[in-house]
């Protein structure tokens, strides 16, 4: 065999290695209910998501990733990372939800929420009313605005088309959260 084929085929190799590693050894953790974003727990199961958010009385921040999602690793660095923003997402309830996945509630949420590419934030209810959205990658402190903005709203009782929520109870919001 050619020496100059030879190394040629080895380059390819190493390029693909390195892809599969890359892919595989993605910096999102993960375990059964919860994914890792920075250093945020954040739930995996919407449903039960909301059911905290209604026992605490607070808006649930949805947040659609992927893996292979540049800003999202720039959320994970740059924004989760944050002892402000930390505290700030401590008065939210925190659903993570992998635009990757397969799950028929993943779907279900993607399409609820029209939601078309990663990464992006909706802000909602415990009823799922919208509050408000962060298309895209927001700097630290655009995403603390937008988070201050949705608190506003959440106890302000209104949404993010300026019309009132709901007065709902614990079970009208539970009821509506089903997805």
């Amino acid at each position: 065999m050619n020496p100059r084929k030879a190394m040629t085929i080895a380059f390819f190799a190493l390029l693909l290695g390195i892809g599969y590693f890359s892919m595989n050894a993605a910096p999102v953790l993960s375990d059964e209910g919860y994914s890792y974003h920075g250093e945020v727990k954040w739930q995996t199961n919407y449903s039960s998501a909301v059911e905290t958010a209604a026992a605490e009385d607070e808006p649930v921040v949805i947040y659609y990733w992927t893996t292979w999602c540049t800003y999202c690793e720039d959320y994970n660095r740059n924004v989760y990372s944050d002892p402000a923003v930390q505290s700030e997402l401590d008065e939210f309830t925190k659903v993570a939800v992998n635009l990757d996945s397969d799950s028929e509630s993943a779907t279900r949420l993607q399409q609820r929420y029209n939601i078309n590419y990663p990464p992006q934030h909706v802000v909602v209810t415990p009823e799922g009313e919208v509050l408000t959205r962060i298309p895209g990658y927001a700097a630290k402190d655009d995403f603390l605005s937008y988070l201050e903005t949705a608190k506003q709203r959440y106890q302000a009782g209104q949404t993010e088309n300026g019309t009132s929520q709901s007065a709902g109870n614990t079970a009208g919001r539970l009821t509506g959260a089903a997805v």
